[in-house]
Formats: structure tokens, C-alpha cells, sequence
């Protein structure tokens, strides 16, 4: 694996922002790199009607091979959602891509993952080093959720929330943050990189983005999908650890050496390991 091949994976798996474009607007591609997220995934599944899809693999090829003067480093880099059913020429038409100088191919969302046998199919379609992400969307994809995750070449797993409770004809919140917990845990017994959670569907209420993605980080997601470029800096504000917690974590750390304690809590080092998480994640040293 070369060393831009490790830099995909790394991005895929390091992404805390996710931001969603249709394939067939590629007049959105550079906009919406533009929008400070992590990254963009250019979507060839349900964002696109079918009469389009064609048109908007054409339009992700032309996007990743040619040159864009007005994104630094002169390239546009993405991951490309594929669709469930009949991927093969898609995954035909990004392979070439790969093997393109200077591509922006970062990597492929699988949608409706459900077996590992689905997933090794997408891999094996690809060349090595780069970042695949597998999208939990119904209740045999959570019921493999381990064995996905577990799958060589799997970099992480997303949660499509609105597809799977339509998939288990549920309503509940509850139900919903069953699966999330499921996922979360798969992903670490798996030990890939901290799942992406589903994207909020409220564009114009930040404080109803805010909330969803806080809730996310806590239950151990990693990053969290967006569908606007509005969401994008709430999820990362949301993500961020705070100054209190930031405060909180170099204290522990200056008390590392065996058990102690701290405010009348006793910090020994599972209480430091999640110090050194949360300064991890602020970027503090």
C-alpha cells in the first residue's frame, strides 16, 4: 500500500463530517468541498433518479479525474456512494478512476450492507487502500453488523436511520438508538474506526443538528452524515470536546502514575485513557 493509499483510509476513518452531494449536480461537487467538511460523498443511490444514474456516474468520473484549479491542491477528492443492487459497473467505472494519476477517489459507501459476503464483493472490486464504508439500513444488516464490520478492508460503518425504521416499521427513538448502540459496539469489537451516525433532517434548526449530533458523539459515534452544508460546522462544534472537558482531561493527565483522585472521584487509568481521548480529539498535546 502506498502512502496516498494510506492517506485515504486514513481520511475516511478520521472524518467527524460527511457531507452528501448528488452525483448528477456537478455544479454542487466544488461547493460543497468547499464547505469545510471532512469530506463529501458523492451520491449515486437515492439522491439520484433513476433515468439519471448514468449521467451522474459520467459526471463523478469527469469530476475525479480532472483538475480544479479553485480547490487546493488542484483535485477534487470524495467518496462515491454506489448503489445496492446492479453496483457492478459502477464499481467497474471507479476502479478505473484508481488507476488515474491525481484521481480524488478517496473511497465507496456501501449502502444497505447486510452480509459480509456483499462487502468482501465490493472490496475485492477494488484495488487495495481505500476507505469503504458500510451503511446499516435494515434489521439483517444490524443482525450482521459484527460480521460486516469485521470484513478485511471495512474502514467503518455509517447508520441510515430513516431506512432502517422503515425497514422494522418502527417510529420510536428508542428502537433507533438500539440499533446505534449496536453499531457503535460492532464497530469497536471489530476495532475499525468509530461509526458515522445518521444525518438530521433539519436543515434550518441548528439547535435540532446541534442536539442530534451531541447525542451521537455520546453514544460513541465518530462523525455523523450531513445533508446540507449548514450542518456541517454544528456537527463539528458538536463533536469538539468542550473548554470544561479539555480542563478536565489535563488535570487527570497530570495525576497519571496509579490510582488517585480527582474532585473526589477516583481517576485511575480508565478514567485517564478517557483524558487522553478527549485532549486527542481536541488536539491538544
Amino acid at each position: 500500500m502506498t502512502s496516498a493509499q494510506g492517506s485515504n483510509i486514513d481520511v475516511v476513518a478520521n472524518a467527524t463530517t460527511m457531507l452528501f452531494v448528488p452525483g448528477d449536480r456537478p455544479d454542487r461537487f466544488v461547493k460543497a468541498r468547499q464547505s469545510g467538511a471532512d469530506l463529501i460523498i458523492i451520491d449515486l443511490e437515492d439522491a439520484v433518479a433513476p433515468e439519471n444514474k448514468a449521467l451522474a456516474l459520467d459526471a463523478v468520473v469527469a469530476a475525479l479525474t480532472s483538475p480544479h484549479e479553485e480547490i487546493p491542491g488542484g483535485r477534487l477528492t470524495a467518496v462515491v456512494r454506489i448503489n445496492s443492487e446492479n453496483s457492478s459497473v459502477e464499481l467497474a467505472a471507479l476502479r478505473d478512476v484508481s488507476a488515474v494519476a491525481g484521481n480524488g477517489l478517496l473511497g465507496v459507501m456501501v449502502p444497505k450492507a447486510e452480509t459480509p459476503q456483499q462487502m468482501s464483493e465490493a472490496i475485492a472490486a477494488l484495488p487495495v487502500g481505500f476507505g469503504i464504508v458500510a451503511l446499516i439500513e435494515s434489521a439483517r444488516g444490524l443482525s450482521n453488523a459484527h460480521e460486516i464490520a469485521s470484513v478485511p478492508g471495512v474502514t467503518r460503518l455509517g447508520f441510515g436511520a430513516v431506512d432502517f425504521g422503515v425497514d422494522v416499521d418502527a417510529t420510536h427513538e428508542r428502537v433507533l438508538d438500539y440499533a446505534r448502540a449496536q453499531i457503535v459496539i460492532a464497530s469497536s469489537a471489530a476495532e475499525i474506526a468509530a461509526p458515522v451516525d445518521s444525518p438530521s433532517l433539519s436543515i434550518k434548526d441548528g439547535e435540532v443538528v446541534s442536539a442530534e449530533a451531541l447525542r451521537a458523539r455520546e453514544f460513541g459515534f465518530g462523525g455523523k452524515l450531513c445533508i446540507h452544508p449548514a450542518q456541517v460546522e454544528l456537527v463539528h462544534s458538536a463533536f469538539a470536546p468542550t473548554s470544561e472537558q479539555v480542563a478536565w482531561a489535563q488535570k487527570v493527565i497530570g495525576l497519571e502514575g496509579g490510582a488517585s483522585q480527582l474532585d473526589g472521584v477516583m481517576i485511575d487509568k480508565p478514567v485517564v485513557d478517557r483524558a487522553k481521548r478527549i485532549l486527542s480529539r481536541a488536539g491538544a498535546k
